[in-house]
């Protein structure tokens, strides 16, 4: 193969990952209530995973962007849902993910409702 159709194919692959990575461009946590009313893909670390036992609907609520109840985002799993994730959703405290939906905002907050696994990732962010 000749050296400018390799640059060629490595130009177009470049260009082709930087497209797909535009699509899927990740929001930190504290940029989160910017996007309200937007799909989009937070990820960031969770600080907190709480099961809110108590509260109406009974939700688990992972927090990001800050030690809760300072957070700026979390990912809201309905109670209703929990029976969709084959693993304990407290087990994602400590790790980073991603979650994916429609940003809704609530005063300087924003969360994202989760009802499928499909809507949250592991992410590996440095």
């Amino acid at each position: 193969m000749s050296k400018s159709f390799i640059s060629l194919m490595s130009a177009a692959l470049l260009a082709s990952v930087s497209l797909v990575a535009a699509a899927d461009e990740m929001i930190p946590p504290e940029n989160a209530p910017r996007f309200a009313g937007k799909d989009g893909m937070v990820c960031g670390k969770v600080e907190k995973a709480r099961y809110a036992e108590g509260s109406e609907g009974k939700p688990t609520f992972l927090h990001m962007g800050g030690s809760f109840p300072r957070h700026t985002f979390s990912a809201r799993i309905p109670g209703s849902a929990r029976g969709n994730f084959s693993f304990d959703l407290m087990t994602l405290e400590g790790k980073t993910v991603c979650a994916i939906g429609k940003i809704q905002r609530d005063a300087s907050r924003a969360e994202i409702e989760v009802t499928s696994p499909s809507s949250l990732k592991l992410a590996n962010i440095k």
